[in-house]
């Protein structure tokens, strides 16, 4: 069992911006935002409203995924290690189990596709910065 003492808190405060800064990015014009607003049915008017509320909660959740995954990969890492953690849970926990969530919803694959990628990136990223930086 990792030494929770042994972790490194700045890092896992920083993987968890570092979601920010990826979903800052994954979810813009220059990526995905056109065809997740279609997907699921947003206006620009819809995304307008609860930004604070939503942003502060994505932040804490994040702080909290951070956190488990640095707690799994343990604090005597590597970024070989880190990068493959984050990137296992990532799709092999986070995505598929969307996947899964989306197929009895009736969810488009399209949508899951934007969705899930966002998290095994995302995961990777933390995976990276919580294993090289000890």
């Amino acid at each position: 069992m990792t030494d929770l003492s042994q972790l490194n808190y700045l890092a896992i405060f920083v993987a968890a911006f570092s979601a920010f800064l990826v979903g800052g990015v994954w979810y813009s014009p220059i990526l995905f935002a056109k065809s997740w607003m279609k997907e699921n049915n947003f206006t620009d008017d819809d995304l307008k409203s609860g930004q604070g509320k939503i942003f502060g909660t994505a932040f804490v959740l994040e702080l909290i995924m951070a956190f488990n995954l640095a707690a799994f990969i343990g604090a005597e890492s590597d970024i070989t290690f880190g990068l493959i953690a984050g990137f296992l849970a990532g799709f092999g926990w986070v995505a598929l189990g969307m996947g899964v969530t989306y197929l009895f919803e009736r969810k488009s694959f399209r949508l899951w596709a934007i969705n899930a990628g966002y998290q095994v990136v995302s995961f990777t990223v933390m995976g990276g910065i919580v294993g090289v930086w000890h």
